[in-house]
């Protein structure tokens, strides 16, 4: 009943002038951007501020931040089963304020740790860096974006592929300018300056919007997904009444990780964090190695981004009537080809638009995926913590990733090492995909 009494405040969105779910999509959009300050593309572009502000090498810059990365995945199931019982806006309102906080600490790094920098204590400064990007980690690229996505995810159900294509339009081309944003930030105000003028945004500014305009679910407030009004009777005609992909069963967390499947998905998506991770995380490393310009590497972003948008806009209209797994195919094979551009980036002139290409499907197919898998295979009855079991492995991955390649570099001198072994799981994990079989038409079948 206070859920309820909550869902209704300070407006109810019923009365909103058309589907309130369509006004969801904008703000559960806003709050994925949001989590940039999070993500590896946000904190890439502050990777060589630290390393020169610290004193400490890239080595023990990627250690820290896998660990943090590692430590902050472990606690994503139990923020997922809080988003379940708590729900969208406190959840999301504690996760914005702990970003701002980071933030702010992290523009004041260099005078607080003053003294270890001085002293040359760099075990020190690497384990005040475990603990920041381990919370960094958790509030951004965790559990901003799982109850953001969730709460766009719990709007819509027919249609939920169509109606969050276009969410993952909007954040694709934002987190695509964003390294360019950021770097243009830099130059006018310091590495130091971006981080607090981040940190305003999301600790101070949006929590307000979170509260005014988020919302849980929408049969708290009288509602149901896809718009279709309390008192509407489900349809009798036999066209209307077929449900392509019906859910038999809400299966729990516990259930869905011993699932096939899950893995399958799970794993693909975890694969992704780890080989663009570190791709990102070392990105102007990467085109140096290679013998080519900063300007390359940052600008790569904006193609890339251009490709998925078109590649999500196609996927979320075909999601809703095909098998996710046949995603899942070409999620895996435009990742083999991105991974071979990197490999080949210094040899041949081709390997800059494979990585374009290849990383355009892979992201493209991600957004998709990561709204549309969950809720179609195992329901909505759990899925704040199936989403956070999956975030787990997710952000698990992209802990390894940075630390893998940065070891490629150091130890053979090159990055071709790291980015073979990430084609030969791709590479497996896609065979995978052909028994990635929604677990809801396995029940249906099996009931006749």
């Amino acid at each position: 009943m206070k859920r309820r009494a909550w869902a209704n405040f300070p407006f109810h969105p019923g009365k909103w002038p058309f589907f309130y779910g369509w006004m969801i999509l904008i703000w559960g959009s806003l709050g994925i951007i949001m989590s940039i300050p999070g993500q590896t593309m946000g904190v890439s572009v502050f990777t060589d501020s630290l390393l020169g502000s610290l004193h400490i090498s890239r080595d023990e810059l990627s250690f820290a931040y896998m660990l943090g990365t590692i430590g902050s995945s472990f606690m994503l199931p139990w923020a997922g089963r809080l988003y379940d019982r708590l729900g969208v806006r406190p959840t999301a309102v504690a996760a914005a304020v702990g970003l701002g906080l980071i933030l702010i600490w992290l523009s004041n790094i260099d005078s607080l740790l003053s003294g270890w920098i001085a002293t040359q204590a760099t075990s020190a400064i690497v384990i005040t860096l475990f603990v920041t990007f381990l919370l960094l980690r958790f509030f951004g690229q965790g559990v901003l974006t799982i109850v953001s996505r969730n709460m766009m995810i719990q709007w819509f159900d027919r249609r939920r592929g169509f109606a969050t294509g276009f969410s993952s339009v909007f954040v694709s081309l934002a987190f695509s300018i964003s390294p360019l944003f950021l770097f243009t930030l830099i130059e006018a105000y310091t590495w130091e300056g971006a981080w607090m003028v981040m940190a305003l945004l999301v600790g101070l500014l949006f929590p307000v919007v979170i509260i005014v305009f988020f919302r849980n679910r929408p049969e708290d407030s009288g509602l149901l997904p896809d718009g279709r009004s309390p008192g509407e009777e489900v349809a009798t005609s036999a066209k209307k009444k077929k449900i392509l992909f019906p859910v038999i069963k809400e299966f729990n967390a516990a259930e869905a990780i011993r699932n096939f499947p899950f893995w399958v998905f799970a794993l693909m998506m975890a694969m992704q964090a780890l080989y663009f991770t570190g791709f990102t995380f070392h990105v102007m490393s990467v085109f140096a190695e290679a013998g080519l310009p900063d300007t390359m590497a940052i600008t790569i972003f904006q193609p890339v981004a251009i490709i998925a948008v078109v590649v999500t806009l196609v996927a979320s209209s075909v999601s809703d009537h095909i098998p996710l797994k046949y995603l899942l195919y070409f999620k895996g094979g435009g990742a083999c080809l991105g991974i071979l551009g990197v490999i080949f980036l210094g040899t041949t002139s081709w390997g800059y638009y494979l990585i374009i290409i290849g990383n355009g499907f892979m992201t493209g197919l991600y957004s998709v995926l990561a709204t549309v898998t969950w809720p179609r295979y195992y329901g909505r009855a759990h899925l704040g913590a199936i989403s956070g079991q999956a975030m787990m492995m997710i952000v698990f991955g992209s802990a390894l990733g940075p630390m893998l390649f940065s070891r490629s570099l150091s130890y053979f001198g090159t990055y071709n090492v790291s980015g073979w072994l990430c084609f030969a799981v791709y590479f497996i994990l896609t065979i995978m995909a052909f028994w990635a079989d929604n677990p809801q038409k396995v029940l249906a079948e099996r009931q006749g």
